[in-house]
């Protein structure tokens, strides 16, 4: 007869799913703009101009990277677009984006 692993013994304990770690952080909204994918960053080596304010987000700064899920063929995907988290949230506030 073979060995119970050790590793996670019987009836231990059933451990949730982390879903922010297992998505990578992205998550979909949508809104008045359309269907949207959204990503948290903790930073970048890069500054990234913001759409919403059209300020520079500085190398290093948690934000945003956003990008439209219902363009064709994914062409969506280098539309990317690097927003202060600020400004992503209050987007809804304002109205469609401008492109």
């Amino acid at each position: 007869m073979g060995r119970r692993s050790t590793k996670r013994p019987y009836g231990a304990e059933h451990v949730e799913l982390d879903v922010d770690r297992a998505t990578g952080g992205r998550r979909s909204e949508s809104g008045a703009d359309g269907e949207w994918t959204v990503q948290q960053v903790r930073g970048s080596d890069r500054e990234y101009r913001c759409p919403g304010c059209d300020q520079l987000v500085s190398a290093g700064t948690a934000h945003v990277v956003a990008w439209r899920t219902d363009g064709l063929f994914g062409e969506a995907l280098d539309d990317r677009r690097h927003w202060h988290t600020s400004c992503w949230q209050a987007r809804a506030r304002r109205g469609p984006t401008r492109r």
